[in-house]
């Protein structure tokens, strides 16, 4: 029996057996009345229908969860990864243009199979709960411009991983790894004002009080701004958000119209305070260095198993060659990345405990944070009380809860 396809479809079968276990728990810990300290946050009613919103969503989840490996392990175990090599090697192209060829191909079958799940979740369950906002219109060019990105960005990267992989000595992954870098980095730079308005209008934020505030507090942390700009969130989902993103003269701060409308000048602030937090403590700069860095121990070791045969074998694959090995070693990487993602999620909950408290320190309203947080959990029917093992799984954010505690212990430890 081929080592590599054990280890494969035991981490898959692993990781999925989590993901239900994990979405058990969770509805098992749904309560019919909501946390002693969140008591004021929803009506009766509202609660029952933020309840109802995590069971759906969480049936979602398992079905498409179950969906997606049954189809990759159909068309695996069907010889469709061979099929598809054979079918495209038959048209004599350079091997870049092949191997950029075959992995668009697969991805635009899969995105082709799981679009109806994707319309589904956005104009029957978020419309059900009274978040949808998208149109059919809005609904297509997303994934239209996502694609028309995919191929002005994706393309090129991947032809020079391929590249790289294909026609470097043995350091190829050192090539491949400080090119993709420079491109990330560059990215980082330009996303806020070149690819993010692609997909939303970002309006800067008209003279007023909330602009004067924003800036009062700005200066008050020695943080230089020179706009805030305006999400049209709304036209997608009444959800609200905040985000700061980007770096040096092209970093944006970010909030939803939707955030704007149902929040006062206060709470706003607040929520700022917390994103300009993540900037002074410098967690964007530490999410890019590890990125970078997960990215070449990626690169180093898919050097080491495209030489092993056992890998394609395991895969009924003809023809080695470097860009189904850079497929394959995905889902060999699997067990990993599962741990990694756990230990990502929880150092990312870190940060925001952090922000938050930058937040209750530097904001002359500290209790204002804890007040946006109640609102925005009420307007997005957020569950109050998770599971810790899907949380530990799935939440990049504290629960409210936990959220709620660590700033009114924050509060207590500055007015002692």
């Amino acid at each position: 029996m081929n080592i590599f396809l054990i280890i494969i479809i035991i981490a898959l079968v692993a990781e999925y057996f989590l993901g239900i276990v994990s979405n058990v728990l969770n509805l098992r810990a749904l309560k019919p009345e909501p946390p002693e300290q969140l008591q004021d946050i929803y009506e009766p009613e509202q609660y029952k229908k933020s309840q109802q919103y995590t069971r759906v969503n969480t049936g979602y989840d398992m079905i498409t969860g179950t969906f997606n490996l049954a189809v990759l392990l159909t068309f695996w175990f069907f010889g469709g990864f061979n099929e598809m090599d054979v079918l495209v090697r038959g048209w004599e192209l350079p091997e870049i243009v092949t191997g950029v060829l075959y992995i668009g191909i697969l991805g635009l079958l899969y995105t082709a199979i799981t679009l109806p799940f994707s319309a589904y979740h956005t104009f029957v369950i978020e419309a059900e709960f009274g978040f949808n906002k998208t149109t059919l219109a809005t609904f297509v060019m997303d994934r239209l411009k996502g694609l028309a990105l995919a191929v002005v960005l994706g393309v090129p990267i991947m032809g020079a991983i391929i590249g790289f992989f294909e026609y470097a000595d043995s350091l190829a992954w050192l090539y491949a790894w400080v090119v993709l870098t420079v491109i990330t980095v560059f990215v980082q730079f330009v996303a806020p004002t070149w690819i993010m308005p692609l997909f939303n209008k970002f309006t800067p934020l008209e003279p007023g009080e909330l602009r004067d505030a924003i800036f009062d507090y700005a200066g008050s942390v020695d943080f230089k701004i020179d706009n805030i700009f305006v999400v049209d969130g709304s036209k997608r989902s009444s959800k609200a958000n905040a985000f700061f993103t980007g770096f040096g003269k092209n970093k944006r701060i970010a909030l939803f119209d939707t955030l704007v409308e149902s929040h006062t000048v206060p709470e706003l602030v607040a929520v700022l305070a917390h994103e300009i937090g993540h900037y002074k403590k410098r967690h964007i700069m530490q999410g890019l260095v590890t990125s970078i860095l997960h990215t070449g121990v990626i690169f180093f070791l898919l050097s080491i198993f495209l030489e092993s045969q056992g890998l394609f074998d395991a895969f009924f694959i003809d023809e080695k060659s470097v860009y189904t090995g850079l497929l394959f070693f995905g889902l060999l990487y699997t067990p990993i990345e599962v741990v990694l993602s756990v230990v990502m999620q929880a150092i990312s909950r870190k940060h925001e405990y952090e922000a938050d408290r930058w937040s209750v320190q530097t904001f002359q309203h500290p209790g204002e944070l804890s007040e946006a947080l109640r609102k925005l959990s009420k307007e997005n029917l957020s569950n109050l009380a998770p599971h810790p093992f899907y949380v530990s799984l799935n939440y990049s954010h504290p629960p409210l809860l936990q959220r709620v505690r660590g700033i009114e212990e924050e509060q207590t430890r500055l007015s002692d």
